[in-house]
């Protein structure tokens, strides 16, 4: 703890696009105050070409960019800043980057059936990641081991369960004013 205030929060909502990360990431910001972030929205112009373009990213494409949500992260520590980020985080030397900002991140890793995410990703409008990258995300993915902090849960459940789930599950604080009589 610093000083006074107590010790800041850092999740990451992490899994492949179109698993729902910033549905559940806003509503756990909204349930806790955590301050939410848009991961897709720290790449450069560059990343998302390729990625409109339906070109997967390479490990060069998403060191910076991890760096970036990192160091975001780590400034958020610094102020005090409690914080849920969405990041696909799809393998354990990307979360390592992560953890490099402030030490203590938690992951909620959002998981499912393929045809479910794949529905969802035809269905979604307005987003650059196309569901021909699905397969190349996947096949990249590595679950969380047993010695990162974090948790997983099953997709297919609707949305305000996950918040709540993520909430109980990771032990995040309910902001009062939310909480209910």
């Amino acid at each position: 703890m610093t000083g006074d205030r107590p010790p800041t929060r850092h999740v990451v909502v992490m899994g492949v696009s179109g698993a729902g990360k910033t549905t559940v990431a806003r509503g756990i910001s909204e349930l806790t105050g955590l301050r939410f972030a848009e991961a897709d929205e720290f790449h450069p112009a560059a990343n998302v070409a390729r990625m409109r373009a339906g070109v997967p990213l390479d490990d060069a494409d998403r060191w910076p960019w991890l760096r970036a949500l990192a160091g975001w992260m780590a400034d958020r520590h610094a102020e005090g800043v409690s914080t849920v980020l969405t990041c696909s985080a799809l393998k354990r030397a990307y979360r390592d980057v992560l953890r490099q900002g402030p030490a203590d991140v938690e992951f909620l890793h959002l998981d499912g059936a393929a045809e479910l995410i794949r529905d969802r990703l035809d269905r979604r409008v307005g987003h650059y990641m196309p569901a021909s990258l699905l397969d190349s995300q996947r096949a990249i993915l590595e679950p969380l081991g047993p010695d990162e902090s974090g948790v997983v849960l099953e997709v297919a459940a609707p949305p305000d369960e996950l918040v709540r789930a993520a909430v109980t599950r990771l032990g995040l604080p309910v902001r009062a004013a939310v909480a209910g009589p």
